[in-house]
Formats: structure tokens, C-alpha cells, sequence
């Protein structure tokens, strides 16, 4: 059970910020905390807009990992490493990462129970257990998962800081320019189009670093690293400067070419710090669309 004081640099700080700021976990794991009366500030259930005071003291009541109702099923599931802290997949193009709307089943979730049994990570909730960070259905590549809670919340934390390096390589439409740069730029939901995200004023801050490796007529590869991790952040960056990923119907990149009918992009390094052993660890994977 976390406990903090409020101390003169923190006054009048906001206590959602304040607790991002501690490393504790994940900024939307700590809001469901907060919403469920799981911090109390001098003992009493606090929202996230308070303002801190000199000597406040905020305790953070973590409960017990809900119990993955979610069924195993024998999935393949490409492991580039495991230990029994956490896992690192690497997932094919076209499966799910979690149980939702329309996908009930069949999912990357329902591989990591089958395989994982009762050592998987509940911090992620019911639905998404062992989950650090998510892979759009049409992107492959490299993923985390947790197998213990230390390391679900070491690892929630270290992502939040921006400490996890998380490299992808696309095939977008046209020649970028310029051929390296920066796209800092909030991304919101699409006002007319709940589907998509979109460049918007009152959208959460987003920037990704990207370099051109290669062109050709018509299109071209391209190296992004993400700086944040927004949801379609790299699809709709990309589609913003008016560089669409091919086959990304979703953001004006159309239908695919040589074959590729789905979206050309990949997650293929993946960089971090484990958790436990302290030791640092980086992966790649091969690109499956050169």
C-alpha cells in the first residue's frame, strides 16, 4: 500500500498529476483507481481534480488482481523471449490483442491464458490480463506482456515515462518531406468519424520521430519511433503530414500493393529495461514486407 506526502513542490498540484509523476503505474490505471475510492488523501476517498496541500498524505488501497474470466484458447503464439516475469511476442497481422465488441474470442489474450494458466498479470483488468501496450489488429510485431504483477506495474510506469523504446517500420504513400523529422502534433477522436483519431486542439499530446530508408515512385519506407504512445498515433501522424500508410484504408492509404491488402505496418524493435533483473534488453524482428 503506496504512501506519499505532500511536500512544498507539490502544492496545489493536482492529484491525478501528482501520482503520474510518482511512477506508480499507468496514468489510466491510476484514474480507475482514483474513480473506485482507491486513493484517499489524510484518509478519505479523494477525486483526481484535488488540489494538494502541505503535508497531505495520499495513500493508494491497490486491490487484488481481478481473476481472468476470459477462456484460454490454443493459439500459436511466436515468443521471442520469456521468463516468469514477462514475455516478449511477436504478433502476426490480423489477430486481436483483447476480447471486445465483435471480437469475443480468438484473440492474443486468450493465447497468453491458455499459455500462461494462473501466472498471468491481472493488473490488466478482466478483458486485458498481462497487457502493457496494445497492437492495432492490422499491425504486427513485437508486444510485451506481463506474467507478474511487480512487473506489469514496473513496466506500466517505465511506458509512461517514455523509457520503453518502441520502433515500427511502414511503407506510406509519396516521398516525405522532409525525408527525417517530427511530427508533434495532439490527436483526439475523429469528430465525425469515431473510428479514426485526428489532429485536434483538445486532443492528448502526441509526437513521433520518423526517417525515410528507402523511396521509390509512389511510395516509400519509413522508420517511426514513438515518442508518445496515443492510439492510431503512427496511422494518423503519418496520414497528417500526407504520407497515409498503404493499405490503411482508414486513413486514406488505400489498398495495398505486391500482394499487400492490409496495412503496411510493423512493429520491429522493441527496447527496454526488464523490470526485475535491471538488465537491458532490445529486440528486433524481421520485416516482413521488404
Amino acid at each position: 500500500m503506496p504512501v506519499y506526502y505532500c511536500e512544498e513542490a507539490h502544492i496545489g498540484e493536482r492529484l491525478d498529476v501528482f501520482l503520474a509523476h510518482c511512477g506508480l503505474m499507468s496514468r489510466s490505471a491510476l484514474v480507475r483507481l482514483l474513480q473506485n475510492g482507491n486513493v484517499l488523501v489524510n484518509g478519505k476517498p479523494a477525486a483526481k481534480n484535488y488540489r494538494l496541500s502541505r503535508g497531505d498524505e495520499i495513500t493508494v488501497n491497490i486491490p487484488p488482481p481481478t481473476p481472468a474470466e476470459v477462456r484460454g484458447e490454443d493459439i500459436p503464439l511466436d515468443i521471442l523471449y520469456e521468463d516468469e516475469h514477462l514475455l516478449v511476442i511477436n504478433k502476426p497481422r490480423g489477430l486481436v490483442v483483447h476480447p471486445g465488441a465483435g471480437n469475443p474470442s480468438g484473440t492474443l489474450v486468450n493465447a497468453l491464458i491458455n499459455h500462461c494458466g494462473d501466472s498471468l498479470s491481472g493488473i490488466g483488468g478482466v478483458m486485458r490480463p498481462g497487457i502493457v501496450h496494445r497492437l492495432d489488429k492490422d499491425t504486427s510485431g513485437l508486444m510485451l506482456a506481463a506474467k507478474s504483477n511487480a512487473a506489469h506495474n514496473a513496466l506500466s510506469a517505465a511506458l509512461q515515462r517514455r523509457e520503453i523504446e518502441r520502433v515500427y517500420i511502414c511503407v506510406v504513400r509519396g516521398k516525405p518531406h522532409p525525408q527525417s523529422g517530427t511530427v508533434e502534433a495532439p490527436l483526439g477522436r475523429h469528430p465525425a468519424n469515431r473510428l479514426r483519431m485526428a489532429v485536434t486542439a483538445s486532443g492528448r499530446y502526441a509526437r513521433t520521430f520518423y526517417r525515410t530508408l528507402e523511396t521509390e515512385p509512389g511510395r516509400s519506407l519509413v522508420e517511426c519511433t514513438l515518442d508518445t504512445g496515443r492510439t492510431h498515433q503512427i496511422r494518423a501522424h503519418m496520414a497528417h503530414i500526407g504520407h497515409p500508410i498503404i493499405g490503411d484504408v482508414l486513413y486514406g492509404g488505400g489498398t495495398g500493393s505486391d500482394g499487400w491488402n492490409t496495412q503496411m505496418l510493423q512493429a520491429y524493435k522493441l527496447g527496454f529495461t526488464h523490470p526485475v533483473s535491471g538488465v537491458k534488453m532490445r529486440f528486433e524482428t524481421d520485416v516482413i514486407f521488404m
